[in-house]
């Protein structure tokens, strides 16, 4: 607690504490107390001076590139990423929070480097490359700084690149999005449950909220991701093969390192995503194409049937019941959220064509109230439930567990 002493007297005046416990807790906290970190508004600048930092010096670049020969451009991007992390390196010892920024922005510049470098010396283009070299400098600014955005950077271009891989692969084929939301869609589960407890709070917070987009995401394009144009071809199987192993192997093998936050959870995501994408009603127009009239093409349609709602709902309860079981209050809400999304998207997309504009409005206005209050009143009786500590119990299996705390 910051302020403790306002604490301390409130539970001396109510004759919790007594006068001499309350003098030796304000001495104990007096000696061990350090220095104060960076507050909010302190991150908040240095969040907000990396962005524009970073995007001056794109603007700069930008409105004197056609001007520089290639060498001296070369020169120029190399230039750019060095000063940034011999800045870091030299505030370090000083400013950590400053370091941690410029070395952010330098990770970041290293990017538009690769990208920049390849148009200088016309090198054959193959984007997902880029994105790979890209997360392999940050994983090694990972490994010598081992700071939270390092962290952040390499956990979310790892992933990228092999999203970008199989993307580039699987162009005009069917089913490429239903392939790359299953692959959000796990790749999302795992960071969620993953972080769960873990110190590094930037690390977690960040890719928290880049999960839940991303399994919204994930759950989006695997239920539109049968949709073709003519004759487009399927997957080949080696891709396919490729595919599965990127969502289902590599994840639950990830999984195992945390075995008791993650794997059920993963599992369960990989059994999901299985299945939703066949929870389809698929139809096919066909149309006049080109100036034969005889000449048709055809056009593949799909939208979701009760059983892709109900899996959606049900996976929302095991993030709820799983949020419980860990006690995290982030994926309570998030699996409360998800809830509410569903049951609103299948009233959308079910009932409120079916009764009319006026009674379709009323009934959306009962599911809020109602609904929203439904779950708020459960949201906080589970979250209470958690603050009482009775989420690990003992089992006839072993003893009660204390909660793991990631590194």
């Amino acid at each position: 607690m910051a302020d403790f002493n306002t604490f301390l007297n409130r539970w001396q005046d109510a004759g919790i504490l007594d006068a001499s416990t309350a003098s030796r807790i304000r001495a104990y906290e007096a000696k061990r107390a350090g220095p104060a970190g960076i507050r909010w508004q302190g991150i908040a600048a240095l969040i907000l001076g990396a962005i524009l930092l970073a995007c001056g010096v794109v603007l700069f670049v930008n409105a004197h590139w056609d001007r520089i020969a290639p060498a001296w451009r070369f020169a120029l991007v190399m230039a750019i990423v060095a000063l940034f992390h011999l800045a870091g390196g030299l505030a370090r010892d000083k400013f950590h929070g400053l370091s941690t920024a410029l070395h952010a922005v330098g990770t970041a510049s290293t990017g538009a480097a690769i990208a920049l470098t390849g148009q200088i010396f016309n090198i054959q283009e193959h984007w997902p490359a880029a994105i790979l070299m890209w997360a392999l400098a940050a994983a090694v600014g990972w490994a010598l700084l081992h700071d939270e955005a390092q962290q952040t950077l390499t956990l979310l271009l790892i992933p990228a690149w092999m999203i970008s891989e199989f993307s580039y692969y699987s162009e005009n084929h069917i089913g490429q999005g239903a392939y790359v939301g299953r692959f959000m869609f796990v790749w999302a589960v795992l960071y969620l449950t993953f972080l769960v407890g873990s110190r590094r709070r930037a690390v977690q917070g960040i890719l928290f909220a880049v999960s839940a987009v991303a399994a919204i995401a994930g759950v989006v394009l695997m239920l539109e991701g049968w949709r073709s144009w003519g004759a487009m071809p399927s997957l080949p199987w080696g891709l396919r093969v490729w595919g599965w192993a990127a969502i289902a192997a590599l994840p639950l093998v990830v999984a195992l390192v945390r075995l008791t936050r993650s794997f059920i959870p993963v599992a369960a995501a990989v059994a999901f995503t299985i299945a939703l994408p066949w929870c389809n009603r698929v139809w096919t127009d066909r149309y006049t194409w080109g100036p034969d009239p005889g000449q048709t093409n055809t056009f593949t349609h799909n939208e979701p049937n009760l059983a892709a709602h109900a899996l959606v709902a049900a996976f929302a309860v095991l993030l709820i019941w799983w949020g419980v079981r860990q006690s995290s209050k982030a994926l309570v809400n998030f699996g409360i959220v998800g809830f509410a999304i569903a049951v609103g998207w299948f009233y959308f997309s079910d009932i409120f064509d079916k009764v009319g504009r006026s009674l379709g409005l009323i009934g959306l206005g009962v599911l809020f109230l109602a609904g929203g209050w439904l779950l708020e009143k459960m949201r906080r009786r589970l979250i209470g439930t958690m603050g009482a500590g009775t989420i690990v119990s003992p089992t006839a299996s072993g003893p009660a567990r204390k909660p793991e705390v990631a590194s």
